[in-house]
C-alpha cells in the first residue's frame, strides 16, 4: 500500500497484534491467541507498517525477526499498551456484579479447602460472571498469565522477576522437616544423612523442589533419596508409613490432616528459609477483582491453615504468617 493510501488513524488492534507477533515470532501463534486468521494478522501488520512508513519486521526471516526500528517501536509501545489495558479494565469493570468472565489458576496447595470456599464466595458476589478454575504448577500458571490464558493466579513467587505481571504477596511459608512420629534417630542425624531413613523429595520440576535443593546445597546437605513425587498427599502418606522423611512447609502439612497423627513437624535445622506465595494477575485484571480475591484468600488462609498450625505448633508464630 502506498504511504499516501495508508489509514489516517493508528489502530489499537494493530499495536496489540504487533506486540504479540514481536514476542512470539509467529503469525500462526498470534492468530491462535487473537482468534483471527493468519491472513488477517498479516494484513493488520502491513497496515501498521504502511501507516508508520517503516518496516518493523524482516519479512524474509522465519521465525519473524524485528528490524532495529521495530525493536525501538516495541520498546516504546510496551508501557503504553500496559497503561491502556489497565485503564480499559478499570473503566469496564464497573461493579463486581457486572463482571462477566474470570479465569483463575491455582497451585495444588490451595485446592482442598481454600479454593472451593473462594469459588462459592465469588459466585455469590459476582452473580453474572462465568468462572474458569485451573490447577497447575506455579511455572505453568505464570506462563498462562503472560500468554493471557488466565486473568489471575495463586502461585509460589519464582526467583526471577515477574516483569509484566502484577503481584500481591500473600503468605510467608517457612520450610520445615517432617518425620515419622516414632522416628528414633535425632533430627540432625536424619537431615545430615547419617541414618538409613531416605529423603523423600518433591519433583524437580516444581519451584518448591528447586528452593529446597538450593538450600541443601548451600548447607552442604546430601541426604540419600530414592523417591520423588509431585503430589503432597502422597509424600505425606509415605512419611507417615515410615518410608522416609521430607522437607515441606506448614501450609502443605496442614493439608495432610488424615496423616498428621503419624507425623512430627520440626523447625528446619540451621539457617531458616521460606517461600512466598502471592496472588499474581495480568496488567489488565480489574483492581477491584484483584483486591476482592486477595482479601478473601487472606481470610481463608488464616482460617484453614495459619490459625490451627499456630495453636498446634506455637514455634511457627514468628515465621508462618500473612504478608502485610
Amino acid at each position: 500500500m502506498p504511504r499516501s493510501a495508508a489509514p489516517k488513524d493508528l489502530s489499537l488492534k494493530w499495536l496489540e497484534i504487533f506486540q504479540i507477533c514481536a514476542q512470539k515470532g509467529s503469525l500462526q501463534i498470534a492468530a491462535e491467541e487473537t482468534g483471527l486468521t493468519i491472513s488477517t494478522v498479516s494484513h493488520h501488520l502491513r497496515n501498521l507498517e504502511d501507516h508508520l512508513g517503516v518496516e518493523l519486521f524482516n519479512h524474509s526471516r522465519r521465525p519473524m525477526v524485528l528490524t532495529p526500528k521495530g525493536r525501538v517501536f516495541l520498546r516504546n509501545i510496551d508501557d503504553a499498551l500496559y497503561a491502556i489495558r489497565k485503564a480499559k479494565a478499570e473503566a469496564s469493570a464497573g461493579s463486581l456484579s457486572e463482571a462477566s468472565y474470570l479465569r483463575i489458576g491455582t497451585i495444588e496447595d490451595f485446592d482442598s479447602d481454600i479454593i472451593p470456599e473462594l469459588a462459592v464466595s465469588l459466585s455469590r458476589q459476582m452473580p453474572s460472571c462465568d468462572f474458569l478454575y485451573h490447577t497447575d504448577t506455579s511455572h505453568a500458571i505464570i506462563d498462562m498469565l503472560r500468554n493471557r490464558h488466565l486473568d489471575l493466579g495463586i502461585t509460589t513467587t519464582p526467583d526471577d522477576r515477574l516483569r509484566d505481571l502484577q503481584d500481591r504477596p500473600l503468605l510467608r511459608d517457612p520450610f520445615v522437616v517432617v518425620l515419622p512420629k516414632m522416628s528414633e534417630p535425632s533430627l540432625s542425624d536424619i537431615v545430615e544423612g547419617r541414618t538409613k531413613l531416605p529423603f523423600l523429595r518433591y519433583s524437580s520440576n516444581l519451584i518448591i523442589a528447586r528452593q529446597i535443593e538450593a538450600q541443601m546445597r548451600r548447607l552442604g546437605l546430601r541426604a540419600p533419596s530414592n523417591f520423588e513425587c509431585s503430589n503432597n498427599q502422597t509424600l505425606m502418606a509415605m512419611v507417615a508409613a515410615g518410608a522416609g522423611w521430607t522437607i515441606t512447609t506448614p501450609l502443605l502439612f496442614s493439608r495432610a490432616r488424615r496423616f498428621q497423627s503419624k507425623l512430627a513437624m520440626h523447625r528446619f535445622p540451621g539457617k531458616a528459609f521460606a517461600r512466598t506465595l502471592a496472588v499474581v494477575a495480568t496488567p489488565d485484571c480489574s483492581r477491584s477483582v484483584l483486591e476482592l480475591i486477595t482479601q478473601k484468600l487472606r481470610d481463608l488462609v488464616h482460617e484453614h491453615a495459619i490459625s490451627g498450625q499456630h495453636q498446634q505448633n506455637p514455634w511457627l508464630a514468628d515465621s508462618f504468617n500473612l504478608i502485610e
